[in-house]
C-alpha cells in the first residue's frame, strides 16, 4: 500500500522545482513497487530470512534515499543508493543458493 501510495504521489501530488527529480521519484517508485511485489515469494524460497531482509533492506536504502533526494531536490542523501543496490541484487543472487 505505501508503495502504492508514493506512487500515485509522484504521478499526481510531486510538483518538484527540477524536473529532473520527478524522474528520480519515477525510479524510487517503479523499485519500490517491483521489489515489494517480489517480498510476497520471500516464505517459498530456501532462505526467506536472507532474500526478505535483503529485499526489504534494498528497499529503505535504494527507493527511500530516491524518495529523499527527489523530495528534498538534494543529491547530497544519494550515499545510501548504491547499497540498496547492492541489497537488491544479493537478494535476487540469494535465490541461487
Amino acid at each position: 500500500a505505501v508503495a502504492v501510495g508514493l506512487g500515485a504521489y509522484g504521478a499526481h501530488g510531486f510538483k518538484p522545482k527540477e524536473p529532473a527529480y520527478k524522474q528520480v521519484w519515477q525510479t524510487a517508485s517503479l523499485y519500490h513497487l517491483m521489489h515489494t511485489a517480489a517480498l510476497l515469494a520471500a516464505p517459498i524460497t530456501k532462505h526467506p530470512n536472507i532474500f526478505g531482509g535483503l529485499m526489504s533492506a534494498g528497499i529503505v536504502l535504494f527507493s527511500g534515499t530516491c524518495y529523499s533526494v527527489a523530495y528534498l531536490e538534494d543529491r547530497k542523501f544519494n550515499r545510501l543508493a548504491p547499497i540498496g543496490g547492492f541489497a537488491f541484487i544479493a537478494g535476487w543472487a540469494s535465490l541461487l543458493f
